[in-house]
């Protein structure tokens, strides 16, 4: 395997809470467990069967960290991708391998079930005490644009030619001269 690792694509649930700790340069590190089940339907049976489970140690680094740690909770569902890594050790008694992966995205997994996204304002992060900031408000519209416009502000000689088709009432489907793109 490289030094960089393979890179791979798993669904499963959060088995442990995530715990966020910091290295002495403050960069956050947020690490929990997954487990990702396998299930077969058995036909002579005619019903599902579980076919193992694996089970991974995951490292979050960064801002993905801290949002991991203020998203995720353990029993969630996740799909995530990331560098894989093996590991051997020896605790003296025992010998083994640990199966990791750093973890460059995570995300809940919609098939079984909802969720809302909540931008992070101005990238804010957790607390050196590890205390989980107050979501955003429910007005997304009002954090700041890239360009110092708040979000849906109009900028003044920007082209929107969807919404000008629209209020004009000019579709090419029905006849109109101006095209909706």
């Amino acid at each position: 395997m490289s030094d960089r690792g393979d890179t791979i694509t798993i669904t499963g649930n959060v088995a442990t809470p995530p715990e966020l700790k910091r290295t002495p340069a403050g960069v956050p590190i947020a690490t929990f467990r997954v487990a990702s089940g396998q299930r077969r339907y058995d036909r002579a049976a005619e019903a599902w069967t579980d076919a193992g489970t694996n089970w991974y140690t995951v490292s979050v680094f960064r801002s993905l960290a801290d949002h991991a740690y203020r998203s995720l909770q353990k029993g969630d569902r996740v799909i995530l991708t990331g560098r894989l890594r093996l590991r051997e050790w020896d605790n003296g008694t025992r010998r083994g391998t640990a199966i990791e992966i750093d973890a460059e995205a995570i995300g809940h997994d919609l098939l079984w079930g909802t969720t809302t996204f909540v931008k992070d304002a101005n990238g804010a992060t957790i607390d050196a005490a590890g205390a989980r900031p107050a979501p955003v408000g429910d007005d997304a519209w009002a954090t700041p644009g890239v360009d110092g416009a708040s979000a849906g502000e109009e900028i003044e000689g920007a082209a929107r030619p969807m919404l000008a088709a629209v209020a004009t009432g000019a579709d090419s489907s029905t006849g109109g001269t101006d095209a909706p793109f």
